[in-house]
Formats: C-alpha cells, sequence, structure tokens
C-alpha cells in the first residue's frame, strides 16, 4: 500500500486513522480523485509486474526509480505504451495493452501516469 508523503505530518494516530477507512481514504484526503484513480488502477492492474515499490517483479520489467526509466518518457509516450503495450528493450516479454486490462481508459491511463510520477519519479 503507498501512503503519501503528505501523511508523514499526521503522526501515527492520522496514519493509522486513515488506513482504518481504507486503501484509497489516505489517498483522498490529500490528492485528486484523478490521482486515487490513478493509484487505484496501479494497485489493480499494474502492480503485478511492477512491484508496489516499482521495481519491478518479473525480469525484464523495468524499474521506475531509476533514473533512466521510463518517468524519463513524456505522458504522451507513456499513455500510449499503456494504451497499446510496450516491449523494453532487453525485455524477454511484452507489457501487454492496457496492461492485460480491456476496462481500463484512456483518462485511466493519464491518471496511473501521475500517479508514477508522484510515487515514484523523484529522483
Amino acid at each position: 500500500m503507498f501512503i503519501s508523503k503528505e501523511l508523514k505530518v499526521l503522526g501515527i494516530a492520522g496514519v493509522v486513522g486513515a488506513l482504518a477507512l481504507g486503501p484509497a481514504s489516505y489517498v483522498l484526503a490529500s490528492h485528486t480523485p484523478q490521482f486515487a484513480n490513478g493509484v487505484a488502477v496501479y494497485e489493480t492492474t499494474c502492480v503485478a509486474c511492477h512491484g508496489e515499490n516499482g521495481k519491478g517483479t518479473i525480469p525484464g520489467v523495468p524499474n521506475f526509480t531509476k533514473k533512466k526509466s521510463p518517468l524519463s518518457k513524456s505522458d504522451g509516450e507513456l499513455v500510449q505504451n499503456i494504451l497499446h503495450g510496450f516491449q523494453s528493450p532487453g525485455s524477454f516479454m511484452e507489457m501487454p495493452a492496457r496492461g492485460g486490462n480491456p476496462d481500463l481508459t484512456e483518462q485511466d491511463a493519464l491518471d496511473v501516469v501521475s500517479f508514477l510520477r508522484e510515487e515514484f519519479g523523484k529522483k
């Protein structure tokens, strides 16, 4: 589960209270609905391959936390990669279109890119 950096100022009681309300409640308190959707999309569609820490759980899956990660691409290019699939150089498998989730929308892709930049893009 991803803990917003803003929650650190709430102290342990605030964090425990937010977590008791459910996984997305802490996000809604300090971010936009689009960001909350990005978290939900990542947790349901992306996390199996990219991992909670963004470092990848399968050989060849890109590490979002590295300086030369996919996050160095433009938002438009990332959205296209998400929607149409992409094979990273050196990877033995392709990320399926829409991360394998046929219900994933273009707005979902935009929202998850925003989440990725906030969560893993800071060096």
